[in-house]
């Protein structure tokens, strides 16, 4: 039968203890490189996922400053708010224009004659044809909703009704149905006309140009008519635009006879907002981008990508395509520097704001041109970024190699644990004849003096 063994317990050595430090000592300094690029890696895959954030939120920045329309807004002003609103888009041209609201837009509203039973009083049957204009609709009326209130909730869920609303009104001397057009304009005129059943939907039936006594006219279906420089200007609501380039009116009063007057002009504030906030995304950028290749002289401290090419690389074409010239500016606004924005000795951006202000004033367009032309600043940058960030594209690529690294170190640490198993087997089995030469002295040592003490006859 086998015979169960403690190493070193015949030599008294601690042959567990001796082979798991031997061991230990030499794997720690392959387990150490291991760690340490591991470490390195790690920290550089993750301040590249720093970069691409930064770089990304800067290419968003720029993105909405690509288009020459983007800085081209208008600002509108009305003279009289109360008489009408107004805005204004990129094409609408600077100037004023004189304004006389004569008459609003409405919707034709009519009441019928009273009920006296309110509006449980049952009315009749049949088929009713309501129209505003050209959307019209049919309603059917039966047994189970032929009351004025029946006949209202018929109408309002009516499946094809985008026509009329309808509700009832009770005073004093009874119940009203009241229809309303959805739409405002003379083209919307109401029409009901009834037909069929026991003939007492005919007290609700109304037509514009006939009889009307069974309805009371309460607003008529009236377009709105605008003189805009002394010509008319009729429309079937009271929105008007199309008739000044660019610029949309909003009616909410009347004014007739009295001139108000519509003023556009560039607006400068919104565009130099635009300005202010690129010049702190790009510093946010910049400054990130700083951290990550930081050295303090001092405390010996380094950022995760000190001198690393890629990010060089980056930085210097980003700082290249700011400061290039852009042709599609007109002269003298054709660089950063033109229009109050120069460079700090730390790469960050600073704005004179007096400059840039003087720059819209005198050339409003031109200064839109040097950020959102074909090669404008913006355009410029969003693809030197684009070149970065793409699939595919230098940092994929970067990032893709340093994990590729970090994989090939997994597979180290995996050898070295193969090593160690065998390089532990090596010990154990040194250590093991060790333990049995050192046991075999012993028994022969243990012999001797054995002999040596017996007394000699």
């Amino acid at each position: 039968m086998p015979v169960l063994r403690s190493p070193g317990i015949s030599s008294g050595l601690d042959v567990n203890a001796i082979v798991a430090q031997l061991v230990a000592a030499e794997r720690a300094p392959s387990a150490q490189r291991i760690q340490r690029q591991e470490t390195r890696l790690t920290t550089q895959i993750s301040a590249l996922g720093a970069m691409r954030g930064a770089l990304a939120t800067l290419q968003s920045a720029v993105e909405p400053l690509k288009t020459v329309s983007s800085f081209q807004t208008r600002a509108v002003a009305s003279s009289n708010e109360g008489v009408f609103t107004a805005t204004a888009t990129s094409s609408a041209a600077p100037g004023s224009f004189e304004i006389e609201v004569v008459q609003l837009a409405s919707a034709q509203k009519i009441a019928s004659n009273a009920f006296a039973g309110g509006a449980p009083t049952v009315v009749g049957t049949g088929t009713l044809s309501i129209s505003a204009g050209v959307r019209s609709f049919d309603v059917v009326i039966d047994d189970i909703n032929n009351t004025l209130a029946g006949i209202r909730d018929a109408i309002n869920t009516a499946p094809n009704n985008t026509a009329v609303r309808a509700t009832i009104v009770t005073t004093g001397d009874g119940s009203r149905l009241v229809i309303s057009a959805r739409e405002s304009g003379a083209v919307n005129t109401l029409q009901v006309v009834a037909a069929g059943g026991d003939g007492g939907l005919a007290a609700l039936e109304y037509s514009a140009g006939g009889p009307s006594g069974n309805y009371t006219q309460l607003a008529a279906a009236a377009d709105s008519l605008v003189r805009i420089e002394g010509f008319d200007v009729a429309g079937s609501t009271n929105t008007v635009s199309g008739a000044i380039d660019g610029v949309t009116l909003t009616l909410e009063g009347t004014a007739p006879g009295a001139l108000q007057t519509v003023t556009v002009g560039n607006d400068s504030e919104a565009s130099s907002e635009r300005i202010k906030k690129f010049i702190a995304d790009f510093n946010t950028t910049a400054s990130l981008l700083a951290n990550l290749r930081r050295f303090n002289p001092t405390s010996r401290e380094a950022g995760p990508l000190m001198g690393d090419a890629l990010l060089r690389n980056v930085e210097s074409d980003i700082r290249r395509q700011i400061a290039a010239p852009t042709t599609g500016a007109s002269p003298p606004y054709t660089t950063l520097a033109s229009i109050g924005i120069t460079t700090t000795k730390e790469g960050a951006l600073q704005l004179d704001e007096a400059k840039l202000n003087a720059a819209l004033a005198a050339d409003f367009d031109s200064v839109g041109r040097l950020f959102g032309s074909d090669d404008g600043i913006a355009a410029r940058l969003d693809a030197s970024l684009d070149r970065v960030l793409v699939g595919e594209g230098q940092l994929d690529n970067r990032t893709n190699n340093l994990r590729g690294q970090k994989r090939t170190l997994g597979t180290d640490r995996e050898a070295l644990d193969r090593r160690m198993v065998a390089v532990e087997a090596r010990y154990r089995a040194q250590f093991s004849a060790l333990d049995v030469a050192l046991a075999g002295l012993q028994s022969t040592a243990n012999f001797l003096t054995q002999q040596l003490a017996k007394p000699v006859s």
